[in-house]
């Protein structure tokens, strides 16, 4: 398919907080027609980490067709700019074998790479990259935006892994990551429909009851496992809730310090993700909608099938 036609193409995403029944109404959708979908979540990408992820079962993943799930080893730094230049393959890969693709994840920055696009990244000397992750790997995360509100202040407000990479571009290059991402666009191919899924209050709940069921699944039986073989600083570690499960394991904290501290963390993560797709989605391409309402299901067919 050429770049020109996939301009003028429209993809469903469904998107929202962590927890709030994205994968639900996918299946709803997978009910009714064919679909693929791609995953749009920076912590199921990793090989190995699947319980705290909630990634789909192999059971699920065999009953709808699955990409962007464990595609990276988990000492690998997975970038959102990497990730859509493979999910725009995967989604070409879909259309061409008569499947729907449907985007369906949390990760603002995927969305906003894929959707807007994002820059041509400078050739870094890779042993300075090297020598800079080992430095940076022991700075906390409130240091590291205190380093980017000096080096690079409209990316301050970002994550670790965004925190990282500006530290990283700027001291490397001497430019600006919000600079380049300004100067060196890259264009975009496809035009979203946003379905954004929220409970609304009783989304605290639903954390918790995922929390509890990840635990009961075996997820501190997971850490220990993997950290048999996976780096103490592999990115993988900074998904939300594996930093608590890992003090556990090594016994610095007791089973209900480790639930407290991933249930917090996972509800600021929630936050977080709210304000984003609170504010950085256009109206005229955004629906949103309960999961928990009677309409629900009809209501995500009707957004499927309406163009815009």
């Amino acid at each position: 398919m050429a770049a020109a036609d996939r301009a003028s193409n429209e993809l469903l995403v469904i998107c929202g907080p962590t927890a709030s029944g994205k994968s639900a109404l996918a299946a709803t959708l997978a009910e009714q027609a064919a679909i693929t979908i791609v995953s749009a979540d920076s912590r199921q990408v990793y090989r190995g980490f699947d319980v705290g992820t909630a990634k789909p079962t192999r059971d699920e993943q065999t009953r709808i067709p699955h990409h962007g799930v464990d595609v990276a080893d988990a000492a690998e730094r997975y970038s959102a700019a990497r990730w859509a230049a493979e999910a725009d393959r995967w989604v070409a890969d879909a259309v061409a074998s008569g499947r729907r693709p449907v985007v369906v994840g949390g990760t603002g920055l995927y969305l906003r790479a894929f959707f807007e696009g994002l820059f041509e990244e400078p050739v870094l000397d890779v042993a300075q990259r090297r020598a800079l992750e080992r430095e940076l790997a022991s700075r906390g995360t409130e240091e590291l935006r205190r380093w980017v509100r000096d080096l690079d202040p409209p990316r301050a407000h970002l994550g670790r892994t965004q925190l990282l990479r500006s530290v990283e571009i700027a001291l490397l290059t001497g430019r600006r990551l919000s600079d380049l991402h300004r100067e060196r666009p890259r264009r975009p191919h496809w035009r979203p429909r946003y379905l954004v899924v929220d409970p609304g209050p009783v989304l605290a709940e639903r954390i918790a009851r995922r929390i509890d069921a990840m635990l009961e699944d075996g997820w501190a039986e997971e850490v220990q496992r993997l950290m048999q073989t996976v780096p103490a600083d592999a990115p993988a570690w900074n998904s939300t809730g594996y930093d608590a499960v890992r003090r556990y394991v090594r016994g610095e904290i007791s089973r209900d310090a480790m639930r407290e501290a991933v249930l917090i963390g996972t509800r600021q993560y929630a936050k977080r993700q709210r304000t984003w797709f609170r504010h950085q989605l256009p109206d005229d391409a955004t629906t949103r909608i309960d999961p928990l309402g009677p309409q629900a299901a009809a209501t995500i067919l009707a957004w499927s099938a309406a163009p815009r």
